[in-house]
């Protein structure tokens, strides 16, 4: 009796220390129907009857496009009609960029102390016309200047431009010599070439005593006086321009030559 006793206390020690082992295990297989608080919930929480509140969306700010360039010809007529009011010929104002155009951005970029071309209308060049309310004030002495690059002169009288206007300096061949020299005889209207018979110069102002003479003088026509070299040597000015140019301009004024087209 004390044995059979002794074996059913000894399966009971054994039984208990079996489940003390598996403890993790026995929950897991079959859950109590109260589940302990410290087990995870099998059941998902019941979300709340009132909603959290939805988050304000943040206002976007709109990024600004970026400023697209306009293109040259944009500012073509504008900038003709600037040039022509401050006293740089262009011909025709009506948003052409012709060649006549392109002699007058020529004189502009020379005098503002800009790259000096022929080529047609820039950005640069338009902000530079549409941003200028005068001609700048000139570097050099009074005289005459002749741009071969741009076949215009300037007339410089005291501290200003007195005038800029189209020039047409000798073909090839009959090139017009980049030299500095002075009025030394002025012959006012009109009197024949004394070597091309019936090419009537008008009110000339020789500077350069070569044989022939050089001389700045009107022609015939205007229409001589063209976009290139096309001259025999002599810089022919376009009329009135020079009439204008020989009743202000004294024997010993400064005259130059420069450039090359």
């Amino acid at each position: 009796m004390s044995r059979r006793r002794g074996l059913v206390a000894g399966a009971v020690v054994l039984s208990f220390v079996l489940v003390g082992c598996s403890d993790v295990a026995a929950s897991e297989s079959s859950p109590s129907d109260t589940p302990s608080s410290n087990a995870p919930s099998s059941t998902p929480s019941t979300p709340s009857a009132t909603p959290s509140a939805t988050p304000t969306a943040k206002p976007t700010t709109a990024t600004p496009k970026p400023q697209v360039k306009q293109k040259p010809q944009y500012y073509a007529l504008r900038v003709e009609r600037q040039l022509d009011k401050l006293g740089y010929p262009v011909g025709d104002v009506d948003g052409d960029i012709t060649a006549r155009a392109k002699q007058a951005l020529c004189a502009w970029r020379e005098t503002n102390g800009m790259p000096v071309s022929r080529k047609g209308l820039t950005l640069a060049d338009a902000y530079s016309v549409l941003n200028a309310t005068s001609k700048p004030a000139p570097t050099r002495e009074p005289g005459i200047y002749v741009n071969k690059t741009c076949q215009v002169a300037y007339q410089i009288v005291g501290k200003a431009y007195k005038r800029i206007v189209w020039v047409s300096t000798g073909a090839p061949g009959y090139e017009t010599p980049n030299r500095t020299g002075k009025v030394w005889r002025k012959w006012a209207g009109a009197h024949e070439s004394s070597l091309y018979p019936e090419a009537y110069m008008y009110d000339s102002l020789y500077f350069l005593r070569d044989r022939p003479g050089i001389a700045l003088h009107g022609s015939r026509a205007n229409s001589l006086v063209k976009t290139y070299p096309a001259s025999h040597s002599c810089v022919r000015v376009t009329r009135p321009e020079i009439t204008q140019i020989f009743k202000e301009t004294p024997i010993g004024t400064k005259v130059q030559v420069y450039g090359d087209y």
